[in-house]
């Protein structure tokens, strides 16, 4: 396959974001402005609070990662990644740690609310490139392999105990993907599958909302008003749209019926407002930045930078999947955000890092 030239992924990808961040707002404002009129006299009170606490942060640290270097980065990653769980341990003390909707995941700073378990999933990308890519020059044994599964569980009970089932879902993944990719005994990929297999199905039968939301996956008509609402507002959502949407702001779900229009179910706004091909175009920019990333790190010639672009490039990717097929019955409803488009700083501002980082690595 023919070298794409840097200039040209970086391109390609910026384009990528750049409508994704588009749809984004176009379709925030959308959803948002109805509840913000009603809750704060300002139509465009969420959207302003997107771009002046998601985007402009994200975009100067996005370009801090641009512009670092990555030999630093790596020598910085523990500092980075254990600082974040000094964070996250933050959150469970008293008149730090914020609880909403029975979850104790944000850090309050006067009037603002950062949510530290979403830049984890930047920094333990960096955090396990850099350890993983330290195990290449000698052959990486069981004794490694149980260290590097004992960090994971920590950070997994950490997550958990807020409870964070969703962040901990996404770090699952991104271990088990680039522990394989690092090309690490295959055995040890088999036994990480069955234990995150086995650990999946305790979780979802401990927690009985959890086990709801699988019994909806299962049969959608089951308990309607209750635990299936959710998911049977979301399908007459996606369904209202046809094959061209109702049209921009007209969307009728997103007025109390469709529960976090603005956030996790943004994806069944623009699919009603916008219809199967607003849909599919959304999924298609979404293959395309996965592929550009991916694309990125085959052509990366280190290994660390090789394992960041594939960690961030199936994080993005992995998660814009589970959010939409959990709005679509396809898997088990979730507090997953859709990358570039639902509402949250925390979130977007790990992403835009995690963009500036592709960037920086298509430069070697």
């Amino acid at each position: 396959m023919a070298e794409i030239k840097p200039t040209v992924l970086r391109s390609l990808l910026l384009v990528s974001v750049f409508l994704l961040s588009f749809i984004g707002l176009l379709i925030l404002t959308s959803a948002s402005f109805s509840i913000a009129k009603e809750k704060y006299g300002d139509s465009f009170y969420f959207l302003k609070r997107q771009i002046f606490f998601g985007f402009l942060p994200g975009i100067f640290l996005g370009t801090v990662a641009f512009l670092v270097d990555f030999n630093l980065l790596k020598k910085i990653s523990p500092l980075l990644f254990f600082f974040n769980i000094f964070l996250l341990i933050l959150v469970f003390l008293p008149f730090i740690g914020v609880k909403i909707g029975g979850a104790t995941r944000w850090i309050k700073i006067g009037n603002l609310t950062f949510q530290p378990s979403e830049i984890l999933k930047v920094t333990f990308i960096l955090y396990l490139a850099a350890l993983l890519d330290g195990k290449k020059k000698e052959k990486l044994n069981f004794l490694d392999f149980l260290k590097l599964l004992t960090l994971f569980f920590i950070v997994g009970l950490i997550l958990l105990l807020q409870p964070d089932f969703s962040t901990f879902l996404i770090i699952a993944l991104i271990f088990a993907i680039l522990y394989f990719l690092a090309g690490t005994p295959f055995w040890h990929t088999i036994f990480l599958a069955i234990l995150f297999l086995i650990s999946a199905l305790i979780l979802g039968i401990k927690a009985n909302y959890r086990l709801q939301r699988v019994l909806v996956l299962l049969n959608p008509t089951y308990d309607p008003l209750g635990a299936g609402y959710h998911l049977k507002q979301s399908l007459i959502s996606i369904g209202s749209g046809g094959l061209f949407g109702v049209g921009l702001d007209k969307s009728q779900q997103k007025f109390s019926k469709l529960p976090s229009a603005f956030t996790d179910s943004i994806f069944c706004v623009l699919a009603e407002e916008t219809g199967f091909f607003g849909a599919i175009l959304l999924l298609l920019l979404y293959l395309i930045f996965f592929i550009l990333g991916i694309t990125i790190g085959i052509e990366s010639k280190s290994s660390f930078l090789r394992l960041v672009s594939f960690g961030i490039s199936f994080w993005i990717f992995i998660q814009a999947l589970i959010n939409i097929g959990a709005m679509s019955g396809l898997a088990p409803l979730t507090g997953i955000p859709l990358p570039f488009l639902s509402y949250g700083g925390s979130a977007l501002i790990s992403e835009l890092i995690g963009v500036g980082l592709l960037l920086n690595a298509s430069k070697t």
